[in-house]
């Protein structure tokens, strides 16, 4: 935690993780999850598999106005209670949606990762 808050902290090292992160979105370097993420769904039950990439999107959005951890970690709190929480009718219904998002999620971060660490080193500070 001392190590991101250290991060995000400097703001050339934001100003160039967000323009980095910005890239694998522009680039179309998705290409692994690109089924998983695609923004053109208009079947509810399909864009549910966007949830990710929103609160993804959304925590970039947030560096903008804020490196603070505490507000970050707000926003993404604020995602999980609208896209995963409140969706969920059911406590099986909960563990099913949570489970999936959580598998899809490190599926994202993992391949934002990979992207940032072959094309965007600069990226990492």
């Amino acid at each position: 935690l001392q190590a991101v808050r250290a991060l995000l902290n400097n703001k050339s090292t934001v100003t160039v993780l967000r323009s980095g992160l910005h890239a694998v979105f522009n680039e179309q370097s998705l290409d692994v999850t690109k089924n998983l993420f695609r923004d053109k769904f208009r079947n509810p039950k399909k864009r549910q598999k966007n949830i990710q990439l929103k609160c993804l999107k959304n925590l970039i959005s947030s560096l903008t106005s804020s490196t603070d951890i505490r507000d970050l970690l707000s926003c993404f709190s604020s995602d999980l209670q609208t896209f995963v929480i409140k969706p969920s009718r059911s406590k099986e219904a909960f563990k099913k949606q949570a489970s999936d998002f959580m598998l899809k999620w490190n599926l994202l971060l993992s391949t934002v990762g990979k992207i940032l660490t072959i094309n965007r080193t600069d990226s990492f500070g």
